[in-house]
C-alpha cells in the first residue's frame, strides 16, 4: 500500500460505511470517466491497483491512464506495472525460492547491506503439496505409509521451509498432508476482497505453479509466474508487463446430463488453442456462466496455461458468494465483498447484457454441441472423443513419431505379451492401462466430478465389476472436504473395493510422482516395446512426466479415469463394446454404470456442507504431528551444510559487486541442443525420478546414497549441483543431432555423444559459450525456474527460438539468458542452420526493447533476430545480470 500523501488518487477514498471510516477504499466510479464501464472487468482489478499503488516512481499516473485508454492501446506494446495483493508457491518452486532468499541475505551482508530487507513484503502463503508420492496404493493404510515416506525422504526439506517460516516475515506455510495448493487456495486462502491496513482492494496474486490460473474462477485475478519474478514480487517490486488484449468468451446453452465439466474444459482448451490466446486474458461471460458451478468454473481457469492464455478470469456473481458461503467464510467478509465489489461495478450478472464489456475479440461456445471427451496421448490440447478414443489410439500407432504418432510397425500392433503378477497370468498389448489416477487440483477441486465417479465406483460394483491388480490406481484429493464428503456420502467404500484408495493429499501422479509400477508390468512393456497408457484426470500429459514406462498418457474426468480402469485398455469403443463382461459372464455397458447430471448434484446438495471445510481448515496449519514436530534453527542467516543434497547456497551471486558491468556480445558460441516445436519445461528439467544411468545418479551415487534414496529431480530443487545435472535430463528428449529420444546431445569438436551435462561441462572448462535451437512454444508446461536457472549454470547464454511460452521467456530474462526470436518466416530450415555452426550474437551497447540484432555464423552467414526483451524493466534486469542480482544491488544501496 502506497502512502496516500504520495498518491494523486488520493480524492477518490470514501469510507465502505459512513459508521466505519477505518474501512476505507478507492471508488474507481468516482472518477467519472465513461471508460471504466465499457473495460473488461479483469483490466478493472489492473486499474484498481494502479491507482491505489500510485506514487510516481514505481506506478505513474501515466500508468493509470494507459489502463483506462484499454481500448484504444490494447493491440499496442504498451507497459504498465501491477502490484499483486499477495503470492502464492508450492514447496517444489518454493524451496528454490526460500533458498534463494537465504543467499541474497549472505550476499547482502557482503555488500555491506542489511541481510534482514530481504523479506517478504507482499504476504506469501506456501502450500506443501508437491512432495508426496504413490509409493503404495490399493491397501487401507497407503495414505500413512506414503505420508510417512514422504517425511523420511524429504525431513531435511521441510525443516529448512520451517526455518524460513521463522526467519521471514510475511510467509505462511501450510504443511504437508494438507491438499493441493490451487484447491487450498480456492477453499481457504483467497479473500476475493482484500481487507488490509484499512484498505479494501480486489484480491489479485502472482504464484510460482502456471495452474495458479485456477483462482480466477472465483473472481480473483490471478495468474503464475516464474519463481524468480515471483521472489521480486514478494520484496515489492510491481511486476511490468504489457497491457494484453482480453478475449471475450462467451457460453451458452446448457450442458447434456451426461457431460461432465472436464468434458467443457478439454473443449474449451482445444478450442482456444486453435482461436490463439497466448498472452492475452480471456474473460467468460454470457447466461452459460450462471449455470457452471464455482468448482466448474475453476476447472476451465486451471486450464488456462494448456491454451496458453495468462489468465481466464469470471468475474465475481451470486454464484460466487453462495459458494464462500458453502466453504465457511464468515458472514462479516461476505457482506463486505458483495458491497464493496458492487460499489466499484465489479459484480457481475452474467444474464444482464448491459453489462458486458468491450472485448479485443469475442468468441462462442454453445454447452449443448459439448460431447463426452479426453485429450492425449501427449498434450492436454489434443482432444478426443470418447466415441473416437479407439480408433485415434490405433492411428497414433502406426503414424510418424510425434505428438500423435509412436511410429510402431503394423506388424506388431496386435501383438500381447503374457506376464505373471501374483500368481495369476495376464497380457499386455498396446493401449493396455497401466496407471488409473484420479489426481490433481483441475478436478478434485470439483464435488460434482469426484461425487460423479464415486456413484460410478458405486454402480460398477453393484454391476459386478473390478479393476485388475496390476494396474496402479490411485486418489489423491485436493484437500481433506473431498475425503469427508466422499466418506459421508457412503461412496469411498465403493471406491476402495476398485481400488482407488486415498494415497496422499498432493499433486502425485499429475506432476509425475506416480511412483514405481509393478516389475511384471515393467518387464513386459519393455519386452515388447508396448504403448502402455496412463489416465488421469490431470492436467499436464507431457511424454516422459506421468511415467517414464507410460508413452501414451490421457487427460479424462474422474469418473472416465475409472472406466478406463475397469476395461483395462483405451482400445475400446464405449458406446458399442461392453466396458467387459462381469462375474456371472453378462456383459455390461459404460451407460449401465454412467450416473446423470441430476443424481449427482442431489447429493453433492445433501453431503458438501460449510461445516465440512471450517472443520478441515480450521486445524489446517497444526493437523500434522510430524511437521509440528519438527526443529528448525531461528537464526536470520542460515547456515548451510556441506554435506547435504538437498539444501545448497546457490552460486547465482558468487562474485557479485556493485558495479555493473556492460552487455558482451556472445563469441563463436557452440549450439548444446537443437529442438523442434513444443519443448516442454518438463523436457529442460524434468521433476519426476531420476534415472540410475543419468549425470545425477552418478554424483548422488559418489555421496553415497543408493537408488531408492535418489527422490525425485523436484524434492531436489534446493541443490543446484543436482539440478544442474538434471537439466535436459528427460528421456524422452529429442535432439535433431541425434535423431532419437534420449538425454544426451554430441559435443561437437569431438563427435563424442554425451549425456547433456556432461557435454556442458566440457565446454565450459574450454571456456565456450553455448546456445540452444529451438521450434515453437519453446518452454510450454509448467513454471519452472530451473528450466532457466539449470541451463544458465551449464554455460547457455542464449536461445534462439520461433516462439516462448510466457512464463519461460519470463524466467530466461530473470536468469540472464537471452531470448532469441526469428523474424517472421525465419526457422532454422529456411535459414538452412544445421546447428553445428558457431554463433556469434552482436549485442550492441545501447539496448532497446524488442530490438533486432544480428547473428553472424562461423559460415559467413548472416541473419537478423529478435531479442525478447520486452520491457524497459526486462532490459534493466538484463543489465544487472538478471532480476536477483539487481534486487540485491538494489537492498544493499542503503
Amino acid at each position: 500500500m502506497s502512502e496516500a500523501t504520495n498518491n494523486p488518487f488520493q480524492h477518490l477514498v470514501e469510507p465502505l460505511e459512513p459508521t466505519q471510516p477505518d474501512q476505507c477504499f478507492f471508488n474507481l466510479t468516482k472518477l467519472g470517466d465513461p471508460r471504466y464501464d465499457r473495460l473488461p472487468f479483469s483490466i478493472r482489478v489492473l486499474l484498481e491497483s494502479a491507482v491505489r499503488n500510485c506514487d510516481e516512481f514505481l506506478v505513474k499516473s501515466s500508468d493509470v491512464e494507459s489502463i483506462l485508454n484499454w481500448k484504444e492501446t490494447q493491440t499496442q506494446t504498451v507497459e504498465v506495472p501491477f502490484r499483486p495483493a499477495r503470492v502464492i508457491l508450492q514447496d517444489f518452486t518454493g524451496v528454490p525460492a526460500v533458498v534463494d532468499f537465504a543467499a541474497m541475505r549472505d550476499a547482502v551482508m557482503k555488500l555491506g547491506g542489511d541481510p534482514e530487507k530481504i523479506n517478504p513484503v507482499c504476504p506469501a502463503d506456501l502450500v506443501i503439496d508437491h512432495s508426496i508420492q504413490v509409493d503404495f496404493n490399493r491397501k487401507s493404510d497407503s495414505l500413512q505409509k506414503n505420508q510417512d515416506l514422504e517425511f523420511d525422504r524429504n525431513k531435511e526439506r521441510f525443516q529448512f521451509l520451517k526455518w524460513g517460516s521463522k526467519a521471514f516475515r510475511n510467509m505462511r506455510i501450510i504443511p504437508p498432508g494438507s491438499g493441493i495448493v490451487h484447491q487450498v487456495n480456492l477453499e481457504y486462502l483467497a479473500r476475493v476482497v482484500f481487507n488490509y491496513e484499512g484498505f479494501l482492494y480486489p484480491d489479485s496474486l502472482v504464484g510460482t505453479d502456471s495452474h495458479t490460473t485456477m483462482i480466477d474462477g472465483l473472481g480473483v485475478l490471478g495468474w503464475g509466474v516464474g519463481g524468480i519474478e515471483a521472489e521480486a514480487v514478494m520484496l515489492g517490486q510491481p511486476i511490468s508487463m504489457v497491457l494484453p488484449e482480453v478475449v471475450g468468451y462467451k457460453l451458452f446453452g446448457t450442458p447434456d446430463k451426461l457431460i461432465t465439466s472436464t468434458d467443457i474444459v478439454l473443449t474449451v482448451t482445444k478450442h482456444l488453442r486453435q482461436v490463439g490466446v497466448v498472452g492475452k486474458f480471456v474473460e467468460f461471460f454470457g447466461p452459460g456462466v450462471a449455470q457452471l458451478s464455482i468448482a466448474d468454473r475453476a476447472t476451465i481457469a486451471n486450464m488456462c496455461p494448456e491454451y496458453g492464455a495468462t489468465a481466464a478470469f469470471f468475474p465475481v456473481d451470486e454464484v460466487s458468494m453462495q459458494y464462500l458461503k458453502q466453504t465457511g467464510r464468515e458472514e462479516e467478509k461476505l457482506n463486505y465483498i458483495t458491497k464493496y465489489l458492487k460499489a466499484v461495478s465489479m459484480f457481475r450478472d452474467y444474464t444482464d447484457v448491459s453489462q458486458d464489456p468491450d472485448f479485443t475479440q469475442i468468441v462462442e461456445l454453445d454447452l449443448s454441441q459439448v460431447v463426452p471427451c479426453c485429450s492425449g496421448p501427449k498434450r492436454p490440447q489434443d482432444r478426443i472423443p470418447v466415441s473416437e478414443m479407439k480408433s485415434d489410439f490405433e492411428s497414433c500407432l502406426g503414424a510418424k513419431q510425434g505428438f500423435k504418432g509412436f511410429q510402431i510397425d503394423p506388424k506388431s500392433h496386435n501383438s500381447m505379451v503374457p506376464f505373471e503378477f501374483n500368481g495369476t497370468k495376464y497380457e499386455l498389448s498396446h493401449g493396455s492401462v497401466v496407471i488409473a489416477a484420479i489426481t490433481s487440483c483441475t478436478n478434485t477441486s470439483n464435488p460434482s466430478v469426484m461425487l460423479g465417479a464415486g456413484l460410478l465406483a458405486k454402480k460398477a460394483i453393484e454391476h459386478g465389476l473390478s479393476v485388475k491388480p496390476y494396474i496402479k490406481t490411485s486418489l489423491s484429493p485436493g484437500s481433506g472436504v473431498v475425503t469427508y464428503y466422499l466418506k459421508e456420502s457412503g461412496v469411498m467404500d465403493y471406491l476402495s473395493k476398485l481400488g482407488f484408495e486415498v494415497v496422499g493429499y498432493g499433486c502425485m501422479t499429475c506432476i509425475g510422482n506416480s511412483g514405481p509400477l509393478p516389475e511384471p508390468v515393467v518387464e513386459a512393456i519393455t519386452q515388447g516395446d508396448l504403448v502402455a497408457a496412463g489416465v488421469l484426470s490431470g492436467n499436464r500429459n507431457f511424454e516422459g512426466r506421468v511415467h517414464p514406462n507410460t508413452r501414451a498418457n490421457y487427460l479424462a474426468s474422474p469418473p472416465l479415469v475409472i472406466a478406463y480402469a475397469i476395461a483395462g485398455t483405451v482400445r475400446i469403443d464405449f458406446e458399442t463394446q461392453p466396458i467387459t463382461i462381469n462375474n456371472e459372464g453378462k456383459e455390461v455397458y459404460l451407460r449401465d454404470i454412467w450416473p446423470t447430471r441430476e443424481e449427482i448434484q442431489a447429493v453433492e446438495r445433501t453431503y458438501v456442507i460449510p461445516s465440512m471445510f471450517k472443520e478441515v481448515y480450521e486445524k489446517i496449519e497444526v493437523v500434522n504431528e510430524r511437521w509440528n514436530a519438527l526443529v528448525a534453527p531461528s537464526d536470520k542467516l542460515y547456515t548451510w551444510d556441506p554435506k547435504s543434497t538437498y539444501i545448497k547456497s546457490p552460486p547465482f551471486f558468487e562474485g557479485l559487486t556493485m558495479e555493473l558491468q556492460p552487455p558482451r556480445s556472445i563469441i563463436n558460441a557452440y549450439v548444446l541442443l537443437n529442438f523442434g516445436d513444443s519443448v516442454t519445461t518438463d523436457h529442460i528439467s524434468p521433476a519426476g525420478n531420476i534415472a540410475r544411468n543419468s549425470s545425477a545418479a552418478r554424483f548422488l551415487t559418489n555421496r553415497g546414497l543408493t537408488p531408492r534414496e535418489f527422490n525425485s529431480y523436484g524434492s531436489r530443487r534446493g541443490n543446484d549441483a543436482i539440478m544442474a545435472r538434471g537439466t535436459f535430463a528427460n528421456i524422452r528428449l529429442f535432439n535433431k543431432f541425434l535423431n532419437k529420444q534420449a538425454p544426451q546431445t554430441i559435443h561437437l569438436p569431438t563427435g563424442e555423444t554425451m549425456d547433456v551435462f556432461d557435454a556442458a561441462e566440457r565446454y565450459q572448462q574450454s571456456g565456450v559459450p553455448l546456445l540452444v535451437l529451438a521450434g515453437k512454444e519453446y518452454g510450454s508446461g509448467s513454471s519452472r525456474d530451473w528450466a532457466a536457472k539449470g541451463p544458465f549454470l551449464l554455460g547457455i547464454k542464449a536461445v534462439l527460438a520461433e516462439s516462448y511460452e510466457r512464463i519461460h521467456r519470463s524466467n530466461l530474462v530473470g536468469m540472464g539468458v537471452i531470448p532469441l526470436e526469428y523474424l517472421p518466416g525465419d526457422t532454422a530450415d529456411t535459414l538452412g542452420l544445421t546447428g553445428r555452426e558457431r554463433y556469434t550474437v552482436i549485442i550492441p551497447d545501447k539496448l532497446t526493447p524488442r530490438m533486432k540484432i544480428g547473428i553472424k555464423l562461423d559460415t559467413g552467414k548472416t541473419f537478423q533476430v529478435l531479442m525478447r526483451f520486452d520491457t524497459d524493466v526486462e532490459l534493466a534486469y538484463f543489465h544487472h545480470g538478471g532480476i536477483l542480482n539487481y534486487m540485491i544491488r538494489k537492498m544493499s544501496q542503503n
